[in-house]
Formats: structure tokens, C-alpha cells, sequence
């Protein structure tokens, strides 16, 4: 009966919201996300954005944000916005392989750009140019896109300088791409949400992680993890949808608004403010934690190593399970991706 009448009360808010014109009554849309409240994505990207919107609606649209899965877990958002128990969702799409495969591309190891500003961009694009990427998303309004920079491999007792040193390591990864890097280099990957991730390092459940400097940042791992190695790991990406139904009743007017502070523009606001921006500031965390040079570089030689094993064979194989699938573009998609990154 408790759910129940949760659903009631869920159902007579979205009534409500439209039931009078959008100048006569504001519209109340729930934002929910993974992070808490107090992380640094949520006060230097989540929260300007919100408020973005509610800006560029002349205030017609009020954003009701629910922090730290207080609404629903990280891995249930996309089916949570798709039923509405949330309005707009932040959704990571590495909690669920297989979901939006071709959009998985952005996720390949080693494509050529270096920030998320810019993977976002080309994400974006992607999504406008290619019609089977949009079907993907029938289900839902997509508002933006945006991407890691991408990943730093940390560890827990060991450095890793050379694929020897990985070999048999458990790395807990995303899925798609990246686990199907991690195992072509010969490591175990395992799926942990990143909620998990401290206590699993703490406990030797893993033995280290790709992660964004953010998520660095955001989960204190510089606590529980001793060595960083920049390598040619992918990046993750991430959307922010809204639940179809709540789009197709906004006004025209409130549609325009919202998406004039979405798409492209959007797509590289969050990626710079939610990635790139943090890099720095975590860097000197892990120094004040693990001493004066912790993150070391692969050799150019051994870099080339990690491409041959676990980076462009990967792209080939992509391309075949997606056209086995048939998706007889997915090489067209792939060129994009490159030349977009490349620009």
C-alpha cells in the first residue's frame, strides 16, 4: 500500500504540473543522480546546469534535484526516467552493457582526443549525424551527452610500468569497450558500482581501477590506492535524458529554452565542469597522499605495446560484432568518431 501511494502521489504531481499553461503555473521536473550533494561535480556542474535551466525558462521550470541515489540507484536511473519516478536522469551508461551499442563507440581504447570537453563534442555530434545511434535512445528525450576524459589506471599494492606488471591484476572496469580492453591485456576485469569501489580496494576485493580524476576526486580513492599509471585506457560516457512522456508535454516555448542550454553547448559544459576542470586539484591530492611523483607515464614504447595488444584490434572487432548485428555503418561511425576526435 506504501508504494502504492507513493505512485498516487508521483502521478498527481506530473498531473498538476500540466494541468494549467506554463505561464499561469511553474513546472516541477525531478532530477535525480548517483553523486551526493557535496561533490565537486554536483557544485561545479550538476547545480549551475539546474539552474541554467531554470534561467533560460524565464523560472516557468523548477528542478526538484534528488543527490545520492535518494531517488532511485545509480543502475536503476535509466529505467526510473524511462517510467518517470524520475523527470530528467543522469545516466552512466557503463551499468549497462549492450544498452546503446553503437553509441558505445565513444567508449573504444584509444581514440585521439585527451579531454571530455572534447569527447563530449564528438559525442554529440555522432548522436546528430547518425540516425541508428538516435534509435538507440527512442525510449527516452535525450538532453545532452558527455564524456570522461579518458581513465587513469590507480592500484592498490603494486605499480603498474609495463603489461607484465597488469597480468592477472582484477581491475574493476565498465562495460562494453572497456572490459573487453582490460581482459585483452591480460587483466580480470570485474563490474562494481562505483559506490563499491572504496571498501572493495580497502579489502583487496580489487586490486585497482580505471577511474576519471573526478571520480578520484569525488570517492577519496587516493585514500586507498597507492599508484597511478597514465595509459591509453578508454572513456565512459554518460546521458542525460528525460522521461519522454514529461517532454512531449512541455510547451514548445519551454522545450526551446531547455534545450538551448542542452545539446552541444550543454554536451561541453558538462564534460569540461563535471571531468576536466578537476584534474589538477585531485593530481595534488595523490601527491599529498602518496608522495611527490605518483602518477607515472608509460614509456613511449611500452604505450605502443598497450595499443597493439589491447587498443585498435579492438576497434576491428567493434566494428565486426557490430555489423554482425547488422549495423552495416558501424565503420562510418567509427571514421566519424576518429575524424571528430581528430579536429
Amino acid at each position: 500500500m506504501k508504494k502504492q501511494g507513493i505512485w498516487v502521489a508521483i502521478c498527481l504531481t506530473m498531473i498538476l504540473s500540466f494541468a494549467t499553461p506554463s505561464h499561469a503555473k511553474t513546472i516541477t521536473l525531478r532530477y535525480a543522480q548517483q553523486n551526493p550533494d557535496t561533490s565537486w561535480s554536483t557544485l561545479h556542474c550538476v547545480d549551475p546546469w539546474l539552474k541554467q535551466v531554470e534561467e533560460a525558462t524565464g523560472g516557468q521550470v523548477k528542478i526538484q534535484a534528488f543527490h545520492g541515489q535518494t531517488l532511485a540507484k545509480g543502475k536503476d536511473l535509466w529505467n526510473a526516467t524511462k517510467a518517470g519516478i524520475a523527470d530528467i536522469g543522469w545516466i552512466f551508461h557503463g551499468y549497462f552493457p549492450g544498452l546503446t551499442p553503437l553509441a558505445d563507440v565513444i567508449s573504444l581504447p584509444a581514440l585521439p582526443f585527451q579531454t571530455a570537453e572534447k569527447g563530449s563534442e564528438v559525442l554529440w555530434k555522432l548522436y546528430e549525424q547518425f540516425p541508428d545511434i538516435q534509435d538507440e535512445f527512442k525510449d527516452v528525450k535525450v538532453l545532452l551527452f558527455y564524456t570522461s576524459e579518458p581513465y587513469t589506471l590507480l592500484t592498490r599494492n603494486k605499480p603498474v610500468k609495463t603489461l607484465d606488471d597488469l597480468k592477472g591484476l582484477k581491475i574493476r572496469m565498465t562495460g562494453g569497450p572497456p572490459t573487453e580492453m582490460v581482459k585483452a591485456l591480460g587483466a580480470v576485469p570485474l563490474l562494481i558500482p562505483m559506490t563499491d569501489v572504496y571498501i572493495s580496494l580497502q579489502k583487496g576485493v580489487v586490486d585497482g581501477m580505471g577511474a576519471p580524476w573526478e571520480a578520484i576526486h569525488t570517492y577519496r580513492f587516493y585514500e586507498v590506492a597507492n599508484y597511478y599509471t597514465e595509459v591509453p585506457f578508454p572513456a565512459v560516457y554518460f546521458s542525460i535524458v528525460m522521461n519522454k512522456h514529461t517532454w512531449e508535454r512541455l510547451p514548445e516555448d519551454v522545450k526551446r529554452a531547455i534545450m538551448s542550454v542542452s545539446g552541444l553547448k550543454g554536451s561541453k559544459f558538462w564534460g569540461h565542469n563535471f571531468f576536466d576542470v578537476i584534474k589538477d586539484q585531485t593530481i595534488k591530492k595523490v601527491e599529498a597522499s602518496g608522495g611527490k611523483n605518483p602518477v607515472y607515464q608509460l614509456s613511449a614504447e611500452e604505450r605502443e605495446n598497450w595499443l597493439k595488444i589491447g587498443g585498435k584490434p579492438l576497434w576491428t572487432e567493434w566494428v565486426k560484432r557490430m555489423e554482425a548485428k547488422g549495423h552495416a555503418n558501424a565503420s562510418d561511425i567509427l571514421d566519424a568518431a576518429i575524424k571528430l576526435s581528430r579536429e
